[in-house]
């Protein structure tokens, strides 16, 4: 059961909103649109009031960063890019994170409809009352598979280069990191790419991070500035860096609160073995790691006859 309530906005307001997503919805579902025109189009009116054209004359400078093949963006410098399938999407980040910078993205009854509608032609797939609020960062975006009633707050980063799977009625808190990618030890350019699972009903709070390859369960939760490399049962709560699991919900056994059937459970659920991202680095590196000398102390928890999973970061 929700603890929010509606609210209204002037109705003048809420219908010139509703046919706006409305005519952009029927463009986007039109396969002769140019994404790129429709989105400098729309930029030019949200953020100047004005044609691209008139913009363009006036103020060139403005007006060509408005159009999304005049930029890059981070993920088209990467070999495990698709390009082609990036490309595609590319216009429609560009409208989604140039909309957040301004009042219209700010505000919740035009914001969150709008990246509603852009998901759908982003994200591999989504589910039915999807919910992000505004400064949500993508890798590629196409790698996104998000089930019902998900939830993204403000200010996340969601490294989908290798996949991440946000399950039904999964929530992701303000300034949380998930990512799918990792670098070796030795190599920075050694990349191997891992799909990342957010079981259903999941909650990762405040400023946690989860790396490449985690599978957190149905109904687990990851706690405030916990670092998550590995797993979490399900109803478990994580804690700490490295997270692990100090408490568990008080259920009864294989119930998850307002879901029925089989779900993500992480001793089950298959896990992703990683898939090498440069073709400079084919192979698993080995682990070619050990402790300081001296330090005997840290021996016992990181035994060195363990071999080490390859990576130790998730960011780029």
């Amino acid at each position: 059961m929700t603890w929010l309530k509606p609210v209204d906005i002037d109705p003048h307001a809420q219908s010139s909103y509703a046919a706006f997503f409305a005519r952009l919805e029927s463009r986007l579902n039109d396969a002769a649109t140019d994404r790129p025109t429709l989105v400098r189009e729309t930029l030019a009116q949200a953020m100047y009031g004005r044609d691209y054209g008139a913009l363009l004359a006036d103020a060139p400078l403005a007006a060509l960063n408005l159009d999304s093949r005049n930029v890059t963006f981070e993920a088209e410098y990467y070999m495990a890019t698709d390009d082609a399938r990036f490309q595609q999407v590319k216009p429609l980040l560009h409208l989604w994170k140039s909309i957040d910078l301004t009042p219209l993205g700010q505000n919740p009854v035009f914001g969150i409809p709008l990246r509603r509608i852009l998901a759908g032609h982003v994200f591999r797939t989504v589910g039915a009352n999807f919910k992000c609020w505004q400064n949500v960062e993508f890798s590629v975006g196409y790698n996104m598979e998000v089930g019902n009633d998900v939830v993204i707050h403000r200010n996340v980063l969601l490294d989908d280069i290798g996949g991440i799977e946000l399950h039904d009625g999964a929530s992701v808190s303000d300034y949380v990191n998930v990512y799918s990618h990792t670098h070796s030890v030795l190599d920075g350019p050694d990349v191997t790419l891992r799909r990342t699972v957010i079981g259903r009903g999941a909650r990762l709070t405040y400023h946690s991070t989860v790396l490449a390859g985690s599978v957190v369960s149905d109904d687990a939760m990851l706690a405030t500035h916990a670092l998550l490399r590995g797993d979490v049962a399900p109803q478990g709560i994580a804690m700490g860096i490295p997270a692990r699991v100090t408490r568990v919900k008080i259920r009864p056994p294989g119930v998850v609160e307002g879901f029925t059937g089989a779900g993500i459970d992480s001793a089950t659920h298959p896990h992703d073995a990683g898939r090498k991202a440069n073709p400079q680095f084919p192979h698993a590196t080995p682990n070619q790691t050990r402790l300081p000398d001296g330090d005997a102390a840290l021996a016992p928890r990181l035994p060195l006859s363990d071999p080490l999973p390859e990576p130790v970061g998730g960011e780029g």
